[in-house]
């Protein structure tokens, strides 16, 4: 899947080995004033990019089936809304308890959240290499590969072609997998002001803070790509780049070829225009369990 300003685009390869594209115009609102506020324009333009995700995996789910089966209407929406509680209470909730667990021989109220916040990255990254070795998934992975790599080719100004594409890496500065990786980092210093409440006030204060923790990263992860030439850009991005070598893998050249065939769809609408806004990760893990990736120019 990638996303232009003006157009985002899904190329599936149905059974029968044909690329079927779809491509749809983006929300109105990467063009209207509002993009221009921080921390407002995260909130919205990430609760659009899962939206754009969703839509995409949907669209990609039924075309693979053919017409054995359609992935839609509340059955989908029952995983998603389940796919999102356990996510919750996954990466926040728990991470909470186990730490909670240990406050009677931790003496800083910010040693306490620091503990809390390595809990938490240690399951996302536990996660990530659990899913990963599922053989659909890894397959899933491997075309986010693929995504990265047309990206970069596109970018270094390269012919649109399997072979010039190949050579290039699978990781991508505005990949949404660095995006969650700040999350994780962000909501240590968040939450390391609030001290340690009452285990019910400490856990609405995870839930009703999930939103501004990700307004930050969105921004941190913006201005970094922006700047990205920078040492410090380079710095802050360094993990987020090691990080993605857990959910993309090397792809295969069909899957060059069908990243390809979506970038092409929407460079008419994108073409000549310098990258602004962090790549999107459409349903990456720990937004959804669907454990799928999407990478966009913006």
């Amino acid at each position: 899947m990638m996303r232009g300003r003006e157009r985002m685009a899904v190329a599936v390869r149905r059974p029968d080995g044909i690329i079927e594209v779809k491509d749809e115009p983006v929300s109105g609102f990467y063009r209207s004033r509002w993009v221009r506020f921080p921390l407002f324009r995260g909130l919205v333009i990430l609760w659009d990019s899962l939206g754009t995700g969703l839509r995409a995996l949907t669209y990609s789910a039924d075309v693979a089936a053919g017409e054995e089966a359609k992935l839609s209407g509340p059955a989908m929406w029952g995983t998603v809304a389940f796919s999102f509680i356990v996510g919750l209470g996954l990466f926040f909730a728990l991470p909470m308890l186990v730490a909670s667990t240990l406050d009677h021989v931790i003496v800083s109220d910010w040693l306490s959240n620091t503990v809390e916040g390595l809990v938490r990255l240690a399951i996302f990254l536990a996660y990530l290499v659990g899913i990963g070795r599922v053989p659909d998934v890894r397959r899933v992975f491997a075309y986010h590969g693929a995504e990265h790599k047309v990206i970069n080719a596109h970018e270094a100004g390269e012919p649109l072609t399997v072979e010039r594409a190949r050579p290039y890496g699978t990781s991508h500065a505005r990949c949404g997998t660095g995006f969650l990786l700040i999350v994780v980092v962000v909501s240590v210093l968040v939450f390391g002001f609030l001290g340690r409440p009452s285990l019910p006030l400490r856990l609405a204060s995870r839930l009703v803070l999930v939103p501004v923790i990700a307004a930050i990263s969105y921004e941190i992860v913006r201005l970094s790509a922006r700047h990205r030439q920078s040492i410090l850009a380079r710095i802050v991005m360094a993990p987020s780049l090691l990080l993605q070598s857990l959910t993309t893998r090397e792809p295969s050249e069909d899957m060059v070829e069908v990243a390809l065939v979506a970038l092409e769809r929407i460079l008419p609408a994108a073409v000549a225009q310098e990258p602004s806004e962090p790549g999107l990760a459409a349903v990456d893990t720990s937004l959804s369990s669907s454990a799928a990736s999407a990478t966009a120019l913006p």
